[in-house]
């Protein structure tokens, strides 16, 4: 299958993803069921060989957007591109190049799981040879090569889910749509599957759309995310750009230091642009510094050289959860354009 181009010189900068055009792009999708909208006049792009995540609460429209991308459920108005096809006009050959895990995966329970991906191979018209190397190193990739000739009726649910991501790749896609891809598996085994959609994404060039509520997961592994609120995308891009549009000209910042508690103070004062120095209460060798933005410059640099020992700097806000948080709250207040 020919993909687009994708630049891979190390880690690809946003700017540089940026002149790839997107293989995902929706424009005013909307989907209403009588007087209820789901999805809200939905703008949204993703491009060959980054990880996007949508994020949000149970009910906030995200398995209905991809639902509307797969051609499985038809918009009320709007349109939507995937990989150069119309989604409602041409559903069949949208679902040659998407790769699909949905939240509850289902499967022959009476085949094993290498059974499983054989029919779905031979179901895309894969060439036997060619679908026999894909499907062991798949196996081998997702973590299921002691239990890949076992029925997929004796399988944990945590060990369907990693066959549903061998299965959503068994056909070679340029997209791969995940709906909450790490439902049910350990914790170990939710680094393996994050570090593989990582992996897809850089090494082979795939758009990964992750649908997921788990916001520590998300942040791990996605470029850029879109939070979801009732229907509506709030806010999207990168964690950083999203916390820099909610903190406005004042930022915290957490600070660990080892240095005498008044010599601290005392230095953390005097950084140009700093208006409050709070130590906290549980850890006496941690700060919290609110100020003008331009203080974070100066702030790592005046310490060291009062060769203060830093063993912590961190802007509050930039996690995620504290992002969708912030937002949620703010549309919830009735503010649809927070920052």
């Amino acid at each position: 299958m020919v993909r687009p181009k994708v630049i891979r010189s190390g880690q690809p900068q946003r700017d540089e993803r940026e002149r790839v055009p997107a293989i995902i792009r929706t424009y005013g999708l909307t989907k209403t069921y009588g007087s209820t909208t789901a999805v809200d006049h939905l703008d949204l792009d993703v491009r060959p060989g980054e990880v996007f995540g949508l994020l949000g609460p149970n009910g906030a429209g995200k398995t209905t957007t991809i639902l509307m991308l797969l051609g499985l459920s038809e918009p009320t108005s709007g349109r939507a591109e995937v990989a150069g096809f119309d989604p409602t006009r041409s559903p069949l050959e949208v679902k040659r190049r998407v790769g699909y895990l949905p939240d509850e995966v289902g499967f022959y329970g009476g085949l094993t799981g290498r059974q499983n991906l054989r029919y779905t191979a031979r179901l895309n018209g894969i060439e036997r040879r060619i679908g026999e190397e894909r499907i062991d190193d798949l196996i081998r990739k997702v973590g299921l090569p002691d239990v890949a000739d076992r029925p997929v009726e004796t399988y944990s649910r945590g060990m369907r889910q990693r066959l549903g991501l061998a299965d959503a790749l068994v056909k070679d896609p340029v997209v791969v749509v995940l709906d909450e891809p790490t439902t049910a598996i350990d914790p170990a085994g939710v680094v393996e599957v994050l570090a593989l959609i990582r992996t897809i994404a850089r090494e082979q060039g795939v758009a990964v759309l992750l649908s997921s509520h788990l916001l520590q997961q998300v942040q791990h592994v996605c470029d850029r995310v879109a939070i979801f609120v009732s229907g509506r995308i709030v806010a999207q891009g990168t964690m950083r750009r999203l916390a820099e549009q909610m903190a406005g000209e004042t930022v915290t910042v957490e600070v660990g230091l080892d240095a005498p508690t008044d010599d601290a103070e005392s230095a953390l004062r005097s950084v140009p642009g700093v208006h409050d120095v709070r130590r906290d209460e549980a850890e006496p060798r941690l700060w919290r510094i609110s100020g003008e933005r331009s203080m974070q410059t100066r702030l790592a640099a005046d310490l060291i050289e009062r060769g203060f020992g830093i063993w912590q700097l961190r802007r509050v806000g930039d996690d995620l959860d504290e992002i969708y948080l912030r937002y949620f709250a703010t549309v919830e207040a009735g503010d649809d354009r927070p920052g």
